[in-house]
């Protein structure tokens, strides 16, 4: 009689436990990386490194705001912030491309992230919201739209000048690994591939897009870094197939006023081959050919994770 019962009481429930399943939203595709956005004291001094040293052409350009073309799907942008102090974060946002921007904002919603009441077309056409992961960076999610300023301008703008044609990755700072793959791998699906290390605690932890080859990095430390570290940590890389002779070309070029010099060529301990320069503001841009110098992989790190400082009120 018992196991009567409990069947008839399965048989009852079943129908609204297969009707929760198929009503939660599931998650949109992220295909890859959008932009990646800074903010900058002197649109004039910005200009000159990204359009004059890197050698891209702006898609959009005035007194407040340049984005700089990377290819049809990937842009760099610069954000005047007039009276910005010198100690003043510079990250503005990054933004991830989805296939479904609304779709998006109902999965995240589902999974308690605050979300705006809806997405919405922004400056380019396209369609997008943003929101603040664990560790406070300003993640977009962007959908391309037909009429859109990408769809637009396919095969426009691309300066034969330009460094590199791709956005490898981009850097965001993790203060705490686990609760910062929570939200990257749990809810966006992002996969980790690599993580490394240039101590005796975790240094880097790198999480491929789910329905791409972009990918983020975590960018982990202890103590809250410094205004110089910071801005190495909220970096930008661009692909290049031979980074000897990206080195070449923009030691031909003139590295603006105000600038970081920019390193020398150098073996990461990932076994890439890199090239570290920095805009005005010492916002880093790292040049990386994608595969080790050597065609051997680097085994990952078993380095612990360190427990970083919170972030600091203004910071």
């Amino acid at each position: 009689m018992l196991l009567l019962r409990t069947a008839a009481l399965l048989f009852l429930l079943l129908p609204a436990a297969l009707s929760a399943a198929q009503s939660a939203p599931v998650r949109p595709k992220i295909l890859g990386i959008s932009h990646a956005s800074f903010l900058v004291a002197d649109m004039a001094k910005a200009r000159a490194f990204y359009e004059g040293y890197l050698g891209y052409e702006p898609v959009v350009a005035d007194s407040k705001l340049a984005r700089f073309k990377v290819n049809d799907l990937q842009s760099i942008e610069v954000v005047l912030a007039p009276g910005i102090t010198p100690t003043a974060d510079r990250a503005n946002n990054i933004a991830l491309r989805v296939d479904d921007a609304e779709g998006m904002r109902a999965y995240l919603k589902s999974k308690n992230i605050d979300v705006p009441a809806q997405a919405a077309k922004d400056a380019n056409g396209n369609l997008g919201f943003t929101v603040k992961d664990p560790q406070g960076n300003v993640i977009m999610f962007v959908q391309h739209l037909p009429d859109g300023r990408n769809s637009q301008s396919a095969g426009q703008h691309l300066s034969d000048r330009a460094i590199s044609r791709r956005i490898m990755h981009v850097g965001v700072i993790a203060a705490q690994l686990d609760t910062a793959k929570k939200f990257y791998e749990d809810i966006l699906g992002l996969r980790e591939f690599w993580r490394g290390t240039a101590g005796p605690i975790l240094s880097w932890v790198n999480l491929r897009v789910p329905d791409g080859d972009d990918y983020i990095e975590f960018m982990l430390y202890d103590t809250f870094p410094n205004v110089d570290r910071m801005r190495s940590f909220q970096h930008v890389c661009l692909e290049v197939a031979d980074a000897a002779q990206a080195e070449i070309t923009l030691k031909s070029r003139l590295l603006p006023e105000g600038c970081r010099p920019t390193s020398a060529l150098r073996s990461g301990v990932n076994g890439k081959r890199q090239i570290n320069t920095f805009d005005p503001d010492g916002t880093r841009t790292e040049v990386m050919e994608p595969n080790t110098f050597d065609g051997k992989p680097r085994p990952p790190s078993t380095a612990p994770a360190p427990v970083g400082e919170p972030r600091p009120p203004g910071r």
